[in-house]
């Protein structure tokens, strides 16, 4: 559930007209999409989430990389295409439909113009692990955002969300608990101390 605070201010960061960003970064398992999709079902016909997800790179390319097994860090996606989507949408003209891509974990891979975002949508959510990253090409994305908020939630349920999701896309329990040790966690580790940069401390109600 989401407080009526957080609506409101989304609804007041839109109230001058015009194209405006809005980031959701967390940890892995937080609810970044989850609120999200909230925030979409709140503002109908007003807003479209773009994911930061889209940009990870094709499992065939982290292989040849050696990167497969550390799938979600910050040097398995395509930063830089992700920084030029958010340019390319903040600078829309109103004949132009921009196309983003989508990421489907049923088969772990993006999907390239997946999304249509139309020139009349006030507001576009991103949300992901490293919006607010500060180095390599992830230190441009907060000066795109026209806010940042970040998603806390409780350490041990994030755990058992992950654990899960993991087990429903097709790991057994051990490679799930595995994999989150071994690759989510560490990466949790690094997007939080990425917090302050921050305008919102999100918490679910």
């Amino acid at each position: 559930m989401i407080a009526d605070s957080y609506i409101e201010r989304v609804e007041n960061l839109i109230l001058n007209g015009g194209r405006r960003i809005l980031g959701i970064a967390g940890a892995p398992g937080s609810g970044k999409s989850t609120l999200a999709q909230a925030l979409v079902e709140a503002l109908p016909g007003r807003a479209v989430v773009v994911p930061m997800d889209g940009f990870h790179l094709a499992n065939v390319e982290l292989a040849r990389l050696g990167r497969a097994s550390r799938k979600g860090a910050e040097d398995t996606f395509d930063s830089a295409g992700f920084v030029a989507l958010l340019r390319r949408l903040r600078e829309q003209r109103p004949d132009e439909t921009v196309y983003a891509p989508a990421f489907r974990r049923e088969i772990e891979e993006p999907i390239a113009g997946a999304i249509p975002v139309f020139p009349d949508i006030p507001l576009v959510i991103t949300e992901g692990n490293y919006l607010l990253l500060d180095r390599g090409h992830w230190a441009k994305v907060r000066g795109l955002l026209d806010e940042a908020w970040y998603v806390d939630i409780d350490p041990a349920l994030r755990y058992d969300r992950l654990v899960a999701r993991h087990i429903a896309f097709g790991r057994d329990e051990r490679a799930a608990r595995e994999w989150v040790a071994n690759t989510d966690e560490p990466n949790a580790l690094l997007i939080d101390s990425t917090r302050p940069r921050a305008n919102v401390l999100f918490e679910w109600a």
